[in-house]
């Protein structure tokens, strides 16, 4: 099929020129508690990359990092500056968002922890700020399974949707054929920690 023929791309999806990532809060201090943190890390790891890759935003925001430490390396050297913040949303860093509109974006694309106070307080701001706000479930923890499961309810009843990193990476990415679909293919083929 022509591409003249193809139907027109759903604002359901995500792409690139209108969507940016969002890290939330992944710091030292905290993520040895989170369930199944290596897999969590490798997965937002993954988005990052695939954002460069593709030419996305990326941001990250950090949660009182005197208390909580910093970004983990793995993380922090595929990010610039961090923004520090105090409130859990990341909505206190407007900056952030002001800076993400005027580029023309207005999906994000979130991942991060804790999934039931910082990435779900973000997630509803998000949302209530007329964001399309999509939530990578494979790439946001917490310390239990029942604020997990909660949180990723809640945000999905709220009018979040939800994702996986690979749906996502393949969704940035388009179609096949393409260097930059070869170099994703790549990072969803790397093997789980």
């Amino acid at each position: 099929m022509s591409e003249k023929h193809r139907l027109p791309r759903s604002p359901e999806l995500m792409s690139v020129g209108e969507t940016a990532l969002l890290v939330v809060d992944v710091q030292e201090r905290l993520i040895g508690e989170i369930a199944d943190h290596r897999r969590v890390v490798f997965n937002i790891r993954r988005l990052i990359e695939g954002a460069e890759i593709l030419g996305l935003p990326v941001v990250a925001t950090e949660q009182y990092p005197k208390g909580l430490g910093p970004t983990v390396p793995e993380l922090a050297e595929l990010l610039g500056d961090v923004p520090e913040k105090l409130t859990f949303s990341c909505g206190g860093c407007p900056e952030i968002f002001e800076n993400l509109e005027n580029q023309g974006i207005g999906k994000l694309l979130v991942c991060g922890i804790e999934a039931h106070v910082c990435v779900q307080q973000t997630v509803l701001d998000l949302l209530a700020g007329r964001w399309r706000v999509f939530v990578a479930v494979d790439a946001v923890g917490s310390r239990f399974e029942i604020d997990l499961n909660t949180a990723l309810r809640r945000m999905d009843s709220a009018g979040a949707a939800l994702t996986t990193t690979e749906a996502a990476l393949f969704e940035w990415c388009d179609a096949a054929g393409t260097d930059r679909f070869k170099q994703i293919s790549r990072l969803v083929r790397r093997i789980k920690p």
